[in-house]
């Protein structure tokens, strides 16, 4: 329980972060408001299309009676919008950071500035980091579209479908969410996806304090975009803890060692 609250903390530092420098904050808005504008399309058009979409896909229903046909299609349309709208909300983020790769680059070699240390750069050409970006959350999307398939099925199960499954969805957006956002800072420090997930995987706990909170603010309208920049800073603080070495306790007295001689 306690890595929930320190994970819950970095989102507040990083928030604390971006509003001491407000010209970053600025900065880091422009990616969010035009990934903004694509999504709210998408969804508002999934909105308008989602009942003919179920509509043509459960044609054997057409001569069910009342009101069976429709409270299925009424269950199966609002489904469709909630998997569109799970969809939108983890992909934002991998959305965002590609198209603001410059923006959040910057950002996060700025907090690590800041707050003092090393401050690594990957050293790769801007179409390279771009690349590699792109073929990452490609892969994250597989992952994370295989799980919404399984919940998706999951949410037909009474009961269990209408309250487990979806904190099993929240929680997986927010693992998946963390892990796009620390991967700004990560990739600096020349981390590449399989070794970013082993290093999330060991600390569950302290990165879902981090993601599930995000991802439930992420749901509100036009809140993604503006906690977006902090939530970058937020990352990179938390993925400078996740690096560091362990601190050593100076008060502790070194053991003897077992091939030591007794000078006395």
């Amino acid at each position: 329980m306690r890595d929930l609250g320190a994970g819950f903390s970095y989102l507040i530092k990083g928030q604390r972060w971006v509003a001491r420098h407000g010209r970053w904050f600025g900065f880091g808005l422009i990616p969010g408001l035009i990934t903004l504008v694509v999504y709210a399309g998408a969804l508002i058009g999934l909105g308008y299309g989602a009942d003919d979409l179920v509509a043509w896909a459960t044609p054997f229903a057409d001569d069910w009676s009342s009101p069976w046909l429709g409270l299925l299609r009424t269950t199966l349309t609002v489904l469709v919008f909630a998997l569109g709208l799970f969809l939108a909300v983890v992909t934002f983020t991998a959305v965002t950071l590609l198209v603001g790769q410059p923006f959040y680059e910057s950002l996060s070699e700025e907090v690590d500035r800041t707050e003092g240390g090393e401050v690594p750069e990957s050293g790769l050409p801007l179409w390279r980091e771009l690349w590699i970006s792109a073929r990452d959350s490609i892969r994250i999307l597989v992952r994370v579209t295989l799980y919404a398939v399984l919940l998706f099925a999951l949410g037909f199960i009474p009961v269990v479908g209408q309250t487990v499954v979806p904190v099993i969805g929240f929680c997986v957006t927010g693992y998946f969410l963390t892990e796009e956002l620390t991967a700004v800072a990560l990739q600096r420090r020349g981390m590449v996806l399989a070794d970013r997930l082993v290093l999330l995987r060991g600390r569950r706990m302290l990165i879902l304090g981090f993601g599930v909170p995000l991802g439930l603010a992420f749901l509100v309208p036009f809140v993604a975009v503006f906690l977006m920049p902090g939530a970058v800073a937020g990352a990179t603080l938390l993925a400078r803890d996740l690096v560091a070495p362990p601190a050593e306790d100076e008060d502790a007295s070194p053991s003897p060692s077992p091939y030591s001689v007794n000078t006395d």
